[in-house]
This record gives structure tokens, sequence and C-alpha cells, in this order.
């Protein structure tokens, strides 16, 4: 017996029709006929009868059956565990993660694990933080980073780290001797977006509560040194990951003044599909993932 002649004879008994199977597995019916015929003369009986309707399973076939299904789905679940590898046979692990935490988190982690286990391949997706729970979910990504005001849905979530987000303004702006202050301080004055849940509408409703108006918008850009250099050429000012915007500040000539907003501090959440069903290379990934994140938060406590 082989694979292909078992597929097709789990699809003859589902669709009660040798052509249909036929269809299904891709084959010409004579084909089909002449495997189920070579399958029944390998096992000494006869698995199918055949009438002017279709087919049926004799009782001998209908015990094939269920073994055959048995057998493709430790054949599925077989060709499932080998894709989480690398054609050179090494550990690959999927990291689905938002632009902050690429930018601030995710290359260090990286480094560091690939250090520590050599033999591990990881890929890095990069997408918005409503999407990645999706995409863990569907079976994607494997582990996924994002940032939301609670764990999302459908995955199995851990907090992972925090961070802040800032007004970025020009050195010597009339705001920056407040030092830290709240959005709304600054309605006044242009903006360049993007904004912290990757629409300006969107962020308007997490915020509208604390702004007497909406924002001017002159221009929007998703980089973040654009945003900074749009912003030390007067075009307005921005709202931008703390860390992220401390990466150009200083060659730019740019203050970053932290956001006094409820909304202005930020949880990000390592997920999984299942955290009891990972395989070994992902579930270490995510361990580590969340040991750091402790670490991180610890050391931020500190300082």
């Amino acid at each position: 017996m082989d694979i292909p002649a078992l597929e097709l004879f789990v699809a003859a008994v589902e669709d009660k029709s040798l052509s249909r199977a036929a269809e299904r597995v891709n084959v010409v019916t004579s084909a089909a006929s002449k495997r189920i015929i070579e399958l029944e003369r390998q096992l000494g009986v006869v698995l199918l009868h055949r009438h002017g309707r279709g087919v049926e399973p004799t009782p001998a076939g209908n015990m094939l059956y269920q073994r055959a299904k048995s057998i493709l789905r430790g054949v599925k679940l077989a060709e499932e565990a080998v894709a989480e590898f690398a054609p050179t046979g090494i550990a690959k692990i999927r990291l689905v993660a938002n632009r902050s935490t690429m930018l601030q988190y995710i290359p260090t982690i990286v480094s560091r694990y690939l250090k520590r286990t050599p033999d591990t391949r990881i890929d890095l997706l990069e997408r918005l933080s409503f999407d990645i729970p999706r995409l863990v979910a569907d079976g994607e990504a494997d582990i996924g980073v994002y940032h939301s005001i609670r764990p999302a849905p459908g995955v199995t979530s851990y907090p992972y780290v925090g961070d802040r987000v800032v007004l970025v303004v020009p050195r010597g702006h009339e705001l920056e001797a407040k030092g830290s202050i709240y959005l709304e301080e600054a309605v006044d004055y242009d903006f360049v977006g993007y904004f912290p849940r990757h629409s300006f509408e969107a962020f308007m409703e997490l915020a509208e509560q604390s702004l007497s108006r909406p924002l001017n918008v002159r221009v929007q850009v998703t980089n973040f040194e654009a945003r900074c250099t749009m912003v030390s050429e007067g075009l307005g000012l921005a709202i931008m990951p703390e860390q992220g915007a401390r990466m150009h500040a200083s060659r730019l000539n740019l203050t970053c003044l932290p956001l006094k907003d409820e909304w202005a501090v930020r949880q990000y959440y390592l997920c999984a599909r299942n955290a009891s069903n990972l395989t070994p290379p992902v579930s270490d990934l995510l361990q580590y993932m969340i040991q750091a994140g402790k670490e991180t938060c610890s050391a931020s406590a500190q300082i």
C-alpha cells in the first residue's frame, strides 16, 4: 500500500464515486479504477462494491477506511512537523511583530537567541498590531508581539514589555520648557503623522476623550527617521515611541517630551497559538522572550 492509493480509496468511500474521487486527487477515472483494483489485489479482498450509482465499501473496506484515515492524519502531522524546519534541516521559527518592537526590542533578542542556539532560523515578519494575533491564531506565524489595551482573544498571550509614546519637538520649541505635557497642551500646533493604532481615525478614537478637538495633520509618514527629519524641518510635531524617537533626536536636534496622557503608556504582549502544543524550538524562544521581557521591565524600573 502507498499513500496515494490510500488517499484515493478514502476519497472514493467519502464521495461514493470513483469519478469524483479521481477528480479530487487529480487523476483520470481509468487510472483511479486501476489503482483500487491493484490495492484489492495486494490485500486479497474486495474493498468496494461497484454499482450503477457509484461505489460502497465492503466490511473490509470500512475497516481499511478507518485505518487509512488514521494513517493519513499521521502523515499530515509528520509533514507539518517537518515544515517547522528550514530546508537545511535546522529549526525554523516564524516571528511576527509590529514596527515599534522590530526597531526597539526584536533585533537584540534575536541576536542573543541565535548566539545561544545557532541551529535555529528565525523568519521575521512586520505587521500591524491589530492583525498579529489573527496571524498566530491562523497558524501563519508561531509567535507574535503586539500592543493592546488587553490580551487578544483566540491566542495565549503573555505580558512582554511596556513603552511610552512621546511628543517630538524641535529643540528650543516653546513647549520644551514644560518637560512633560498632556497632548491637549499641543493641540494648537501642526502634526506629522503616523499615529499609535496605525491610522489617524483609530488614534482619535483612543485619544478623543483627552482632546478638545482633532489634531491638524499636515503629513503622514510611517518611517521613524523620516518623521523626525520632518519635525526638524519645521513641518510639525510628532507622536512617537520613545526609544524610536531617541534614536534620531540628538542627531536632528530634537527634544522628546513625555506625554502624561493615560493612553501614552503601552503594553506589549507575546502570543502563541497553544502554549501546551508548541514545538520545542518555538517553546524555547517563547520562554526566552518572556524572561527577556521581565529583565527589561526590571531594568527600566531601576532607572
